[in-house]
C-alpha cells in the first residue's frame, strides 16, 4: 500500500474530513495555547513549571531541524529555521522545584529487570500509596521508535500497560497507519511506550512537579536502555520532561527537537485528541514529520 493510500485511509478511519489536512509543512508558533495533554483541560491555568534538575544531563541544546532535512543535521548551536517559518527558539529553562533531586546514581547500571523492580518498589513520593500497581512501560527493548506519554490513567493502573482503553486504541490506529505496532515485531517496526510518571495521580489530576522530578530518572533510564533513533512526545507533560520547556504544544510542534543527540517530535496526547477531533489532522501531520525524521535517522545508522 502506498503512502497516499495509507493517508487516505487513515483520515478515513480518523473521521477527519480531507480539507482538514494542513497543505504542506504543519504550522509551529501561533498555533493556540493548546496544552494537547491527557490530564489538563484546555482552558485550565498553566501548572507549575517541571523542575530544571537536569539540564546539565543533557548533552546537547534543544535544536531545530527544517522537515525534510536529515535528522543528523540537528545539533549544538543556533536552531534552523524551517522554510516559510520563523527560528525555533530554544526553551528558557524553568524555575527549581522544592526539595533535593534524588539520589538515583544507581540507576545508570541496572538492566532491564532490575529497573523494573525498582520501579515496583518505589516509595519515593506519595503516589505510591494509592496505585494499584506500577506502569512500567511495553514493546521491544531495542525499538528504532520511544513514545513517551504522561502519567498512567485509571485503567492503565488497573493493567499496569500504558496507553490502553480509547486512547490506547487511537494510539494503535495511528502507529498502525505508518506500519508500527505494539505487538511482538522486528524493533523498526514494534515501538517501545513509556510514561513520564510511573503511578497514577489521584483522580488523574496533573502531576506536580516534585513527582515529576521523583520518576525522571526511570524514565532516562529507559531511554538510555532502548536507545531508540526517534522520541515522539505525546502531551504537555511528556514534553515538559523531556525539552525543559513551559512553551505550549501547539508552539514546538511542527519541527525536530533533540534529547541526547535522539530526535525528538512534539504531539498531542491521544486523550487530547479524543476531546479535540479536530486537532486530529495536526497530529497526523505530526506523524507524518516523524515517519520522515525516522526515515532519515535509520537511512544515517551504521550497518549492523
Amino acid at each position: 500500500m502506498s503512502w497516499d493510500e495509507r493517508q487516505r485511509r487513515m483520515l478515513a478511519e480518523l473521521g477527519i474530513p480531507p480539507w482538514l489536512v494542513p497543505a504542506g509543512p504543519p504550522a509551529a508558533a501561533g498555533a493556540g495555547a493548546e496544552d494537547g495533554g491527557e490530564h489538563l483541560p484546555p482552558d485550565a491555568p498553566d501548572p507549575v513549571p517541571v523542575a530544571a534538575s537536569a539540564v546539565a544531563d543533557r548533552a546537547d541544546p534543544v535544536a531545530a531541524v527544517p522537515r525534510g532535512a536529515p535528522a543528523a543535521a540537528a545539533g549544538a548551536g543556533a536552531p534552523v529555521a524551517a522554510p516559510g517559518r520563523p527560528a525555533a527558539v530554544a526553551p528558557a529553562p524553568l524555575d527549581a522545584a522544592p526539595g533535593p533531586r534524588p539520589g538515583r546514581g544507581g540507576l545508570a547500571a541496572l538492566d532491564w529487570p532490575a529497573l523494573r523492580a525498582e520501579v515496583a518498589a518505589c516509595t519515593a513520593c506519595g503516589l505510591c500509596q494509592g496505585r494499584t500497581q506500577t506502569v512500567f512501560g511495553v514493546g521491544h527493548p531495542q525499538a528504532h521508535w520511544m513514545i513517551v506519554g504522561e502519567a498512567p490513567g485509571e485503567q492503565e493502573d488497573r493493567q499496569g500497560e500504558p496507553f490502553v482503553g480509547r486512547s490506547g486504541q487511537l494510539l494503535d490506529s495511528l502507529l498502525q497507519s505508518i506500519g508500527l505496532t505494539r505487538a511482538e515485531a522486528p524493533p523498526q517496526r514494534q515501538v517501545y511506550i513509556a510514561n513520564t510518571l510511573k503511578c497514577r495521580p489521584p483522580g488523574n489530576r496533573n502531576p506536580t512537579p516534585e513527582e515529576l522530578l521523583q520518576c525522571e530518572p526511570f524514565l532516562v533510564r529507559q531511554i538510555a536502555l532502548v536507545q531508540p533513533r526517534l522520541i515522539l512526545a505525546m502531551g504537555r507533560f511528556a514534553v515538559q520532561a523531556l525539552l525543559r520547556s513551559s512553551e505550549p504544544i501547539g508552539r514546538l510542534r511542527g519541527r525536530v527537537h533533540r534529547y541526547q543527540g535522539v530526535p525528538l517530535v512534539v504531539t498531542y496526547h491521544p486523550a487530547y485528541l479524543l476531546r479535540n477531533p479536530l486537532d486530529k489532522a495536526r497530529a497526523w501531520d505530526d506523524l507524518c514529520l516523524a515517519a520522515e525524521t525516522a526515515a532519515a535517522s535509520d537511512a544515517a545508522a551504521p550497518a549492523n
